[in-house]
């Protein structure tokens, strides 16, 4: 019998036998693992965003859901009768009733805004729009509305009924 050409040598000493033990593994390069991890953390960031997302996108769901079941209708008429209010630093102004302007100023009904438009909802409903989203209601109370200490006219109270 013959012996093939790597044994022969393997018994002339010449050569040696392969390990069958794995070679060590070279360690990572840092520019890779920096890579990596840079990446890693981009997606991850991708993914809060898209969280968050959709999270704001399920509240204003909830909230026009909200809206569109408890509005009260508008108020239709020929007499210009408006509420006055004060929204994001400007003065704005939904129809109403003597009525309803009792109750909005009791706290009865609440005004909320959603997609550029206003709304009057009873009070109970505008808490629950507050809770997924504090921004979609008007506030009215008149802590909202202090004077400046250095206001000249701040003892001067305007009522919120004055017609022009």
């Amino acid at each position: 019998m013959s012996m093939s050409l790597r044994e022969q040598l393997l018994q002339a000493g010449f050569g040696r036998k392969q390990s069958k033990e794995p070679q060590p593994r070279p360690e990572p390069k840092p520019k890779v693992d920096a890579a990596k991890a840079a990446k890693a953390a981009r997606e991850a960031e991708a993914a809060r965003r898209r969280q968050e997302q959709a999270e704001r996108k399920a509240r204003w769901d909830k909230i026009k859901e909200l809206i569109a079941q408890h509005r009260l209708p508008k108020i239709e008429g020929d007499e210009d009768d408006y509420f006055n209010f004060i929204d994001r630093q400007k003065v704005r102004r939904i129809r109403v009733d003597a009525p309803r302007r009792e109750r909005l100023i009791q706290g009865e009904l609440t005004i909320v805004r959603c997609e550029g438009r206003y709304e009057v909802v009873p009070a109970n409903i505008g808490a629950n729009i507050r809770e997924c989203d504090q921004r979609a209601v008007v506030t009215l109370t008149a802590d909202a509305a202090q004077p400046d200490a250095e206001d000249p006219y701040k003892d001067y109270i305007v009522p919120d009924d004055l017609r022009w």
